[in-house]
């Protein structure tokens, strides 16, 4: 029987340790109990004849006397020991703003369709319609592109995703890597500094320039246009997968762009 009475006394302990509130809310905001109850139920009443130390605090100087020199100054003056602010804040808390980060910072969000290998059509530009290998993303969230080259005519160039339709057929790059310096300072132009115009001939003489590739981007054009042609041929459609990148994109008559799936 001992064992019994044992665990009998545990459920008691294990009741006691919920605590009930000891006043709550009924519907409409009405207390449970009134403030004469809750006297009762706190038994406040005990408290009542009991008395309290008094603890008596020292009094801080707030103010000095301070001395001051001089025949019609008075000769002293009751001075703050610490002075009030002369600027208060509007706000009680007034949170530090994080300082802003640059552009160039901002994270960049890509579509999840826009892998490297993907085939792409171009929707604004010189070379709308065409259609690309998306090589790789760029830090400022452009898309490094190419036709290739030997095959419709566009070279290496940024485009944003905006101008994009990514469709399903792709080209698996396999170990090619994009070379490194192939990124956004890559394809920043120089402007040329204008010179100051002396005389009326000057205004007829001066001319547009024309962008003219150099040596270096012709040969990362024929490095990149090898390796992606090898990759195609490796294709198993390779010899119809030539003539699609070949062919422009177009749109004809009773033909939606949003009932198509590219």
């Amino acid at each position: 029987m001992a064992p019994v009475e044992k665990a009998k006394k545990v459920a008691k302990s294990a009741k006691k340790g919920k605590k009930h509130p000891v006043n709550s809310y009924l519907k409409g905001g009405i207390l449970r109990y009134s403030k004469a109850q809750m006297y009762k139920r706190r038994a406040l009443y005990r408290l009542k004849d009991k008395k309290h130390p008094v603890v008596q605090k020292e009094k801080v100087p707030i103010k000095k006397v301070k001395k001051i020199g001089g025949p019609k100054n008075g000769g002293e003056r009751t001075v703050y020991l610490r002075k009030p602010k002369a600027n208060y804040p509007t706000k009680t808390f007034v949170k530090k703003r994080p300082g802003k980060a640059n552009f160039s910072e901002h994270k960049r969000n890509i579509r999840r369709n826009l892998k490297p290998g993907t085939v792409l059509i171009l929707l604004a530009g010189r070379h709308q319609g065409k259609r690309v290998v998306l090589l790789k993303t760029l830090s400022s969230g452009l898309l490094l592109v190419t036709g290739p080259f030997a095959l419709n005519s566009c070279p290496l160039r940024r485009v944003s995703q905006r101008f994009v339709i990514g469709t399903s057929s792709r080209v698996d790059l396999g170990d090619f890597k994009v070379p490194e310096h192939l990124n956004d300072a890559y394809f920043r132009r120089l402007k040329a500094k204008k010179e100051k115009k002396t005389g009326e001939a000057d205004i007829f003489a001066a001319k547009k320039e024309r962008f003219v590739p150099n040596e270096q981007r012709k040969k990362d054009q024929k490095e990149v246009d090898s390796a992606l042609l090898k990759v195609i041929k490796a294709h198993p459609e390779g010899k119809f997968f030539k003539k699609y990148l070949q062919n422009m994109f177009a749109l004809h008559s009773s033909q939606y762009p949003h009932r198509m799936r590219f």
